[in-house]
């Protein structure tokens, strides 16, 4: 039964992924990124790929191969995250990939390159804190890791569970809505296209992205030189530089700040 179970699991079989000799060989690294998620990883323009996940892609590709064009950057949806890197397609995930323990089962997570979390946004100018959105509508996603936060912190408001960023601006446009919850790096892009928006101050959780590599010891070398680049990057400030580049909201990090939720305030540089 194990065995029948585990074959049907769509992750089951893992292909041959690529050590890092053999990239090293081949001269460029594949790696699977986000097209439609600004700032993190969006077409714009020209139709060329750009934000904050690109470019830790073309950044890496120099540490490890020495050139930042020694890349091949592959759009990939959410549900294929974690597969293309398990079946070989793709040498590394770059594409707002939260590590969890149940994915690190099956996958090897790098240190945490971006905090995201659970921000709110709102059109509204007197809504400042979350007190103020006591007795409010406030949308949330379905079936989102959010709606627990939100019971806990706002347990006197009205969550509003909606499917889609669409039928949530919808809500907000009509009134229906005073607020949405949803994840920092995809608000982000909403206040940038939409400037009537903005988002509150402070994160009601963490949740650590991180590259995704394939898991295995024959993978140590690679490992090893993706997490001293993330590592060196952190204590130069690049990383964050790129962040607010980007225009992400910043939470102080260092690589060994505990991956546990709770609300971190913002430095004031990002408010």
């Amino acid at each position: 039964m194990l065995v029948v179970a585990f074959c049907l699991w769509p992750w089951g079989q893992v292909g041959n992924a690529a050590e890092f000799a053999e990239i090293q060989q081949r001269g460029q690294l594949i790696v699977a990124v986000k097209d439609n998620v600004r700032p993190m990883g969006f077409k714009e323009g020209s139709g060329s790929l750009q934000g904050f996940e690109i470019d830790i892609a073309r950044r890496l590709a120099e540490e490890l191969l020495g050139s930042p064009e020694a890349v091949e950057l592959v759009p990939v949806e959410n549900r294929d995250r974690l597969a293309v890197v398990m079946s070989g397609e793709v040498d590394l995930a770059i594409a707002r990939v939260t590590a969890t323990p149940s994915r690190s089962r099956v996958v090897y997570f790098s240190p945490a390159y971006y905090l995201d979390g659970a921000q709110i946004i709102t059109r509204d100018p007197s809504i400042r804190q979350l007190s103020d959105l006591a007795g409010q509508a406030v949308a949330v996603l379905n079936a989102s890791s959010t709606i627990p936060l939100l019971e806990f912190r706002l347990p006197q408001s009205q969550l509003v569970p909606v499917d889609s960023y669409q039928e949530a601006q919808r809500l907000l446009e009509s009134g229906s809505a005073r607020a949405f919850a949803a994840d920092a790096s995809i608000l982000t892009g909403w206040v940038q296209q939409y400037p009537q928006y903005r988002l509150l101050p402070f994160q009601l959780s963490t949740q650590p992205l991180a590259v995704v590599m394939p898991k295995g010891l024959q993978y140590a070398q690679l490992h090893s030189r993706v997490n001293q680049a993330i590592a060196q990057w952190h204590q130069e400030g690049w990383l964050q530089e790129r962040a607010e580049y980007w225009g992400l909201p910043v939470v102080e990090v260092t690589p060994a700040l505990p991956w546990s939720e709770g609300q971190y305030l913002l430095p004031e540089h990002s408010r």
